[in-house]
């Protein structure tokens, strides 16, 4: 397959997922789209690596997939303690937050 295919699959995702963190208020479908976001990112990576025939691309995304991980772990865990304190994953009910 071409290069092109797989960038412009890579653009796509990243258009949808960057639509996504701006127009929804929820937090948990805004942190999915962050992470499609960075799918996106690693495809490009392993796509161009595979293009010019190293690895260098696909050790990127080996540290970006631990990086995405570990981000996923610490926003669930803010998430469910600002559930827990509100009762809402809505961003506009957030302000609730302010002393």
């Amino acid at each position: 397959m071409p290069l092109n295919y797989y960038i412009v699959l890579a653009t796509i995702l990243f258009s949808i997922g960057m639509f996504g963190v701006i127009l929804r208020k929820n937090t948990i479908v805004m942190f999915m789209c962050i992470e499609m976001m960075l799918n996106a990112v690693n495809l490009s990576f392993v796509a161009f690596s595979k293009f010019h025939g190293n690895l260098e691309g696909q050790i990127g995304v080996f540290f970006i997939m631990v990086v995405a991980a570990a981000e996923a772990s610490v926003g669930l865990a803010i998430i469910i303690s600002v559930f827990r304190a509100i009762v809402s994953v809505e961003t506009s009910d957030s302000n609730e937050l302010k002393l």
